[in-house]
């Protein structure tokens, strides 16, 4: 997949685990469900040691009230292309 069209899933995401800021009171209820969903998209999106490393954190900031905000599919996006260095 191209780089630039896993930033826009990537962005996409991070607003999609932002959307529950929109219902006070019964948004953190639907992070229950898309804090594994995320998850798993994030070790499909980005494979091997790092995705699974980046989906734990993921499933944490999720599932934890009030760190929504966390933009984690874009942070793995600036590791994976910008800051790490390929082999």
């Amino acid at each position: 997949m191209n780089k630039y069209k896993k930033l826009a899933l990537s962005i996409l995401f991070d607003a999609i685990g932002m959307i529950s800021y929109i219902f006070p009171g019964i948004g953190e209820f639907v992070d229950i469900i898309w804090a594994p969903l995320s998850a798993w998209i994030m070790t499909r999106l980005y494979k091997g040691k790092p995705g699974k490393i980046a989906a734990v954190v993921n499933f944490v900031e999720e599932a934890l009230p009030g760190f929504d905000v966390i933009p984690t599919f874009t942070l793995m996006w600036f590791y994976t292309y910008i800051f790490s260095k390929k082999k």
